[in-house]
């Protein structure tokens, strides 16, 4: 369960989970992040309180702990990146909220785009860092199998763990943020990684989805990402019909959180881009 007063969440969507944890400052223009793999809404804890301005009027930032991960529960549904993008839905609606500008990041990036493709009308603007439109290939969906079996098996993320602090969720420059990481990864539960490892695995390429979009948006690489290749942020800004492309040097895989005030620069310009459509 979430946090007292967190929204129930329900509807003929998905079968949802119990509750959301949700994260929220300032007002003005709506602004979802969505967070990253296998992390939580307090991975934003920088945007939520410098995005608002000096006056907590520029915008009104939002930050929800997805299926399973924070304070959320994980519900009863098959692993589906469509069914969080549902929620989502839920959260607008609750907060009475008619559009958003999205942002996400890694995962999060995901579930933005599958938002995009099945509720345009609630999106106001896009923001994807450090993830990609296209599907996984065959190796990647064994190895995302692979994971969820083992910390299932387990009942433990610590091969998780392991393999992402050494598989370049870092960039360089960032070391010093590694005990950060890690306690958001170990405080991710066995049965969420596994769900959301599958319903990641299953996701299809959206290039398409990302061609059909009459939105402002913005795309941010972290020069050093390992895990996800600059090609795709190049291959997603061209496919968006109004796209700028910011490549933030010294960072890895988690641009949010290893340079804030350059991924926050990016999330202002777009919100003044949406604001003068």
């Amino acid at each position: 369960m979430g946090p007292p007063g967190a929204p129930e969440y329900g509807g003929p969507m998905t079968q949802p989970p119990s509750a959301v944890s949700v994260r929220e400052s300032g007002t003005g223009t709506p602004l979802v992040l969505l967070h990253a793999f296998p992390l939580n809404a307090a991975m934003w804890s920088a945007q939520l309180d410098e995005l608002p301005g000096p006056a907590g009027d520029r915008a009104r930032v939002i930050a929800p702990d997805q299926r399973g991960f924070g304070g959320a529960g994980l519900g009863s549904g098959e692993p589906s990146l469509e069914a969080v993008a549902d929620d989502v839905v839920r959260l607008l609606d609750a907060a009475g909220i008619d559009r958003a500008v999205l942002g996400g990041i890694s995962m999060g990036g995901y579930v933005a785009m599958a938002f995009a493709e099945r509720h345009p009308d609630r999106l106001a603007g896009l923001l994807l860092a450090n993830t990609k439109a296209t599907a996984d290939p065959r190796a990647a969906r064994e190895n995302r199998e692979r994971i969820a079996s083992a910390v299932l098996a387990r009942d433990s993320v610590r091969l998780l763990l392991d393999e992402r602090m050494a598989n370049g969720q870092l960039g360089p420059d960032s070391q010093h943020l590694a005990d950060r990481v890690r306690e958001m990864i170990a405080a991710a539960p066995p049965a969420a990684v596994a769900w959301a490892q599958r319903a990641m695995a299953a996701r299809p390429e959206r290039l398409d989805v990302l061609a059909g979009l009459r939105v402002p948006a913005a795309v941010v690489a972290g020069a050093e990402d390992a895990l996800m290749p600059l090609a795709e942020a190049e291959l997603m800004t061209r496919a968006l019909p109004d796209a700028e492309l910011t490549v933030l040097p010294g960072v890895g895989h988690l641009s949010a959180i290893e340079a804030p005030e350059a991924f926050d620069a990016v999330a202002l310009r777009l919100l003044e881009r949406v604001a003068a459509e």
